[in-house]
């Protein structure tokens, strides 16, 4: 009799202990969910609607810019925004409502004085009225105004951007005179955080007030970015039509003090810097014995894009001049759809001439197109009379003659 008495009591308690084991680890596996960092690089706002499920602690909308925005939206019935967003097609567009489409409700309450108190280039109530009211001389010259800002939250770790909307977009459509603009956004140089707008329709005007919120970007960092908005006009029966780009270095931009609003004019695609062209990797030895000079085309990385639709197919063609004389020409294989293209392809040149005194030598990378030119992405010079780490790397060859030399150079426009 004691013996199925001892085993009822062990398994009494061992069926308790069970249901409390399962109990604990239910508890420890949703209190690490609720801690846990977001899984997604970056959350979008869609005018002040965190459009994503996921729930953050101690969630803040970083769309709201002031306490009378956050009043406007909270008078705003909820279900009318889950109907919105029901509501969209698949294109991510909403349903025609003109009246919201014309300005941002930020842009219309704050006054251009606001504006002028946080940024230099600060536009004054005289030029808000112009882009208005172009004449039509002018608006075929110019392509519109962005207006963004920039934050930094440091409880969250988060670096935040919100597009509110263009001004003065020119018609891309010439049957009915008007645009269907977005806006594509990258964080150079690497290029990881690639987002973009909604497109809306028939507007020269649009107010997109779309926020995007970008984690684990350290706010000593800052410093070294760069952002490119790409505002283009979506075509539905050919490539996107491009209307401008707007780049933004984060340098001396100071965002410890809170929200920065800004303002910059569009200008046409390709007029860059240098440092926008990407880098090539490159490495040179002189043989003084056998007067032959061995080049090696290691790595390309940060190459734009040649087009809207996609990716680059980049090769590099090498030119050896001598006393400006173009003597020999070797070009690397092609590298399909990559900003980032690694060739290590060795090319030996004779040299004509005792020495590298009259010799330079030019790689110019270039984007391969079967159906028309191959466009040139950058372009670089190493040579005796070259500038900045072209002469620099020129220079060590020639001192140091039988070693094999490698340097990252920025390309130049082609």
């Amino acid at each position: 009799d004691e013996i199925p008495t001892v085993v009822g009591i062990f398994s009494a308690f061992g069926l308790v202990f069970s249901v409390s084991l399962f109990a604990w680890i239910c508890c420890q596996r949703k209190s690490s969910k609720s801690n846990k960092t977001p899984p997604y690089k970056f959350v979008h706002v869609l005018k002040g609607v965190d459009i994503y499920p996921e729930n953050l602690n101690s969630k803040k909308k970083f769309g709201a810019d002031d306490k009378s925005e956050a009043k406007n939206k909270s008078a705003m019935p909820k279900n009318s925004l889950h109907l919105d967003l029901e509501k969209r097609d698949l294109n991510g567009n909403f349903p025609k409502t003109t009246t919201k489409m014309q300005g941002s409700p930020d842009l219309e309450n704050s006054s251009p004085k606001h504006f002028a108190e946080r940024k230099k280039d600060s536009v004054s109530p005289d030029s808000l009225k112009s882009i208005t009211s172009l004449s039509s001389e002018d608006k075929q010259d110019k392509l519109g105004t962005l207006f963004f800002s920039l934050e930094y939250n440091f409880e969250k770790k988060a670096f935040v951007v919100n597009i509110k909307e263009a001004r003065g977009l020119p018609a891309m459509d010439e049957q009915s005179m008007t645009s269907d603009p977005y806006i594509k956004m990258t964080i150079l140089p690497e290029k990881k955080h690639k987002v973009k707008t909604r497109v809306l329709r028939k507007t020269l005007d649009p107010a997109f007030d779309e926020t995007f919120t970008f984690y684990g970007i350290p706010y000593s960092q800052i410093q070294d970015l760069t952002l490119h908005f790409m505002v283009l006009s979506f075509d539905r029966f050919s490539r996107d039509d491009v209307i401008g780009e707007v780049l933004i270095p984060l340098a001396g931009i100071e965002l410890s003090e809170g929200r920065l609003l800004m303002d910059r004019e569009i200008i046409k695609r390709n007029v860059r810097k240098s440092s926008g062209r990407g880098e090539l990797l490159v490495s040179l030895c002189y043989q003084s014995t056998t007067n032959t000079l061995t080049v090696v085309v290691l790595k390309a990385r940060h190459l734009p894009k040649s087009d809207v639709s996609g990716l680059s197919d980049p090769y590099v063609k090498v030119n050896l001049y001598h006393a400006k004389k173009r003597i020999s020409k070797k070009k690397t294989h092609v590298k399909k759809c990559t900003p980032n293209a690694v060739f290590n392809e060795l090319f030996v040149f004779d040299i004509p001439c005792e020495g590298l005194d009259d010799i330079s030598i030019e790689f110019l990378v270039l984007d391969s197109d079967r159906g028309s030119r191959n466009e040139v992405i950058g372009r670089l010079t190493l040579g005796s009379s070259a500038e900045g780490t072209g002469g620099e790397h020129w220079k060590e060859i020639c001192e140091y003659p039988r070693r094999q030399i490698a340097k990252w150079h920025m390309l130049c426009d082609g």
